[in-house]
């Protein structure tokens, strides 16, 4: 992987840039960004249930504090012509091994169901498989039906479920479906048409 290299705080540089389509724009995270996804994580009180984590009320900043604790995530505030929508990264970034996943995403309730999502994960994954990247991983609590749905419409195929893996915030253990897409089937299927 020529174009990328770890830099000091253990993420893969080439990683670690300014992604934008039109309004929908990626930035590194930064302090400027958290009352900004504070106020999008709380437009929806119903999801944080189906997430390994919860980034409402005083789970928010230990939460985000958690997240941007991991020396190998680059996480990403999600904007929306300038406005905060949420979060994205690439995490558990395996340089050795040109893998990495797409992870820790909340985007608020009026983006979804735009095209906003594709969009954002079109920018990733094509900047992941630019700067060297092969695999890319997603990990959904198979709770989660529209993320599931969202993930294959990349298409990123399912290669199993863990079962009863991972325990979240509100005590249940959930089940996560993995799916992988690789850069020659992201390549063959963006050239398609």
């Amino acid at each position: 992987m020529s174009a990328a290299f770890y830099g000091s705080n253990g993420v893969t540089t080439g990683l670690a840039t300014t992604l934008i389509d039109g309004d929908l724009r990626l930035e590194q995270f930064a302090d400027a960004h958290v009352e900004g996804l504070r106020a999008a994580c709380a437009e929806d009180q119903d999801i944080w249930p189906i997430y390994p984590f919860s980034m409402i009320g005083e789970h928010f900043d230990p939460s985000l504090a958690r997240l941007r604790s991991f020396p190998n995530w680059q996480l990403f505030a999600v904007l929306d012509g300038g406005r905060v929508a949420g979060m994205t990264g690439y995490i558990y970034i395996d340089e050795p091994s040109h893998a990495l996943e797409i992870g820790a995403t909340y985007i608020a309730p009026r983006v979804r169901g735009s095209g906003f999502n594709r969009r954002m994960k079109t920018l990733m994954i094509d900047h992941a498989i630019e700067v060297g990247f092969k695999r890319i991983e997603f990990r959904v609590d198979t709770r989660n039906e529209r993320s599931m749905a969202a993930v294959m419409k990349l298409g990123a195929r399912h290669e199993g479920t863990l079962r009863q893996n991972r325990k979240t915030w509100t005590g249940y253990v959930r089940d996560t479906a993995i799916y992988s897409l690789l850069a020659h089937e992201w390549t063959a299927s963006s050239t398609a048409g």
